[in-house]
């Protein structure tokens, strides 16, 4: 609870942690500590750290203009608390390094697997991770894949991704995303369908991997590939941040 309106009786700085369908703590319970609560577990999917403001009644005030105009604010911070995300990267070659880099660079856990020990060792990897070198199919079904893991198929070719896929895709990871060209990537889509892999798993897979940014080296393509990772965490519109003050000037005109 972070501030509010002059006359309104509420105990600032108090916390209360929301998980389960539980809470611990309180903030002055009644209908804004529900309220609050309620909000609090719909943020949990977004990944967010916000704030807003509710009526010492339990009624969200959104807006600028509604909350300067109330009568009495009561400002609440919300921030999910969360493990660090996992990002699986799936081939050790020169994408692979690079996406395993910028995934540490974002407080991500970082595990790479490799079934070739030149490209599956600690000495080649100049950051914090987990290197696994081993057969793929084997070394991903012992893998523990949670919905807060994110998988990249970056292998040296299309039957490696194709495996891993088939290994993965059904197991409810936050995001996978494989590379490869529409053709080569709509093949592998394919041959998973024929064999009965759910087509909802597959419909989840982001593939061609990455933002349309015009990447070409691999440091570029980790900046596409993680960066539509955090587009899946974060939501957004992936849009130049220029365009929306553009947008709201010719709403204004």
């Amino acid at each position: 609870m972070m501030g509010a309106t002059d006359g309104v009786n509420v105990a600032l700085g108090a916390k209360m942690l929301v998980y389960e369908g539980r809470n611990l703590g309180a903030i002055g319970g009644g209908p804004l500590e529900e309220a609050v609560a309620e909000f609090g577990r719909r943020a949990i999917p977004k990944h967010l750290v916000q704030t807003c403001a509710f009526t010492p009644d339990g009624q969200l005030v959104e807006g600028r203009r509604a909350i300067e105009s109330a009568d009495a604010i009561v400002e609440i911070l919300v921030e999910v608390v969360e493990p660090a995300s996992t990002l699986l990267v799936v081939g050790g070659g020169h994408v692979g390094l690079a996406v395993g880099q910028l995934g540490a660079m974002l407080g991500m856990e970082v595990a790479i697997i490799d079934d070739r020990e030149d490209y599956a060792n600690e000495e080649r990897f100049p950051y914090e991770a987990n290197v696994i070198c081993g057969d793929f199919g084997e070394e991903l079904e012992q893998f523990p894949i949670t919905a807060n893991t994110y998988i990249v198929l970056v292998s040296r070719g299309h039957k490696v991704d194709e495996l891993a896929l088939r290994t993965v895709a059904e197991r409810g990871a936050g995001y996978v995303g494989m590379i490869g060209s529409k053709r080569r990537t709509r093949t592998v889509l394919q041959h998973l369908a024929e064999e009965g892999v759910d087509s909802k798993a597959l419909d989840r897979v982001f593939t061609p991997i990455g933002l349309d940014i015009g990447a070409e080296t691999p440091e570029e393509i980790a900046v596409s590939v993680l960066g539509e990772i955090i587009l899946v965490r974060r939501g957004g519109g992936a849009q130049p941040m220029s365009e929306h003050g553009r947008l709201l000037a010719a709403k204004q005109r």
